[in-house]
């Protein structure tokens, strides 16, 4: 409850939002300081909470709400003589993307700071990904992450708990509040974390489709925006990708199968999507780092990426050489008809990915390394009939009957050879700068 010292009262701060004012910057660093050590109540950051997605803030409250966040906890000081550069996805369906990226930036002669999280409901984690490695691990010291960076020039690790920590209160808060879809939300959310980790610049991945957290193409422009300016408020140069999660992306959904499939982007390999978003990214990446003179292609055509990849395992106590988990069941799934695969639905993939373990319904739950989908054929390809489109990989059998119940209806085979591939103008959609 709001004590006799405090300079607000968080009923008048409700009522402001509420009624459509713009807070007062003393307002919001105020009630989410009060928020973070218990003095505003659970409830009433729930009513502000749902103040805010009805009402939204403009693009300055939300930069001085990030800011809050950003100062309820310490911002990490990575003292490394590379430039520092990040990467950001708001999630989608195969979206291994972090894998391959991380040690080809660095490669390039970046310091990327990869704090990464975990997967819950249709979207995968990285975190989860990596574990699938024997030996990783995903905890770090602030110490180990300087070091790392230096010797390495790429770490992927979870975030350390004094990261932001009025986000991780107020995110369980609006997970069960509704209010999760509020964009100024969203986006300080995504921005407090990545800022506190200390990084000069930053590239986000904003998926847009099916399979994303953004449905629509006006829906990620909104978001896309809303970072972007709040990174330039903060002084980290930011860029924003929006890129097309209509299918899954790859051929791997799950853990350990997607963790194989970056290792082969990374030796040359892999498929077309993953390598292109691979590379646009790094370009981004690298440009903003202020080493646009580097050829991504070429670092990763050069296999240097990949002894990247190798040294960043190894320092995190892993095996690059390790078998792989290999799932106890794989059930095929064949085409019903012959003709040209028009569509493959990343929400419903994404979904029986999860069913079979390789997801979580919630933070507790633990996730099957070995679980996952593989996708055989990708839209745009003919397929026969009788021919597999999709691997189910479990470790329980009866995992796959929910699973393939998620897939009803999750593909679409046209008659014509000539049917129009999804996503066929690219998986880049747009770009959005400061």
């Amino acid at each position: 409850m709001t004590g006799a010292r405090e300079p607000f009262a968080a009923v008048d701060v409700i009522r402001a939002k509420r009624d459509g004012a713009r807070l007062r910057d003393e307002q919001i660093a105020w009630v989410v300081d009060a928020y973070t050590r218990g003095a505003v109540a659970e409830e009433q950051m729930a009513a502000l909470a749902m103040a805010i997605f009805l009402r939204g803030m403009d693009a300055a409250e939300t930069a001085t709400w990030t800011g809050a966040m950003i100062d309820s906890g310490e911002r990490l000081a990575l003292a490394t003589t590379r430039p520092t550069v990040d990467k950001h996805s708001t999630g989608g369906v195969g979206d291994k993307i972090t894998l391959p990226l991380a040690p080809l930036v660095a490669a390039c002669g970046a310091a990327v700071p990869q704090l990464s999280g975990r997967g819950l409901g249709h979207t995968g984690g990285t975190l989860d990904k990596l574990e699938s490695i024997p030996g990783w691990r995903a905890s770090l010291s602030a110490t180990e992450i300087a070091a790392q960076l230096e010797e390495v020039g790429a770490v992927v690790c979870a975030a350390t708990p004094s990261l932001a920590p009025a986000d991780r209160k107020l995110y369980a808060l609006r997970d069960v509040t509704g209010t999760v879809e509020s964009v100024p939300l969203i986006a300080s959310s995504i921005m407090s974390k990545k800022i506190a980790e200390g990084s000069a610049a930053l590239v986000l991945d904003v998926k847009v489709g099916s399979g994303a957290f953004m449905k629509t193409l006006g829906q990620a422009r909104e978001l896309a925006r809303a970072l972007v300016d709040i990174g330039a408020a903060h002084g980290v140069a930011t860029t924003a990708l929006l890129t097309d999660m209509s299918a899954p992306l790859g051929a791997a959904v799950g853990n350990a199968v997607e963790v194989a499939e970056a290792v082969d982007v990374l030796r040359g390999g892999g498929p077309a999507d993953v390598v292109e978003l691979t590379l646009a990214l790094a370009r981004e990446m690298l440009q903003l780092a202020g080493l646009g003179e580097q050829d991504p292609a070429r670092v990763l055509a050069s296999g240097e990426a990949y002894e990247t990849w190798r040294r960043m395992i190894r320092a995190q106590g892993g095996d690059p050489d390790a078998e792989l988990p290999k799932p106890a069941h794989v059930h095929v799934v064949e085409s019903p008809e012959s003709g040209t695969l028009a569509r493959l639905d990343a929400y419903a993939v994404g979904v029986a990915a999860w069913r079979l373990g390789a997801g979580r319904a919630r933070k507790e739950d633990p996730v099957q390394a070995a679980a996952g989908i593989r996708c055989l054929a990708k839209p745009g390809k003919r397929v026969e009939r009788g021919q597999p489109l999709l691997e189910l990989h479990t470790d329980t059998p009866d995992a796959v009957a929910p699973a393939l119940e998620a897939l009803t209806g999750a593909w679409a085979v046209a008659e014509r050879d000539d049917a129009p591939a999804a996503g066929g103008e690219g998986i880049v959609l747009e770009t959005v700068r400061a």
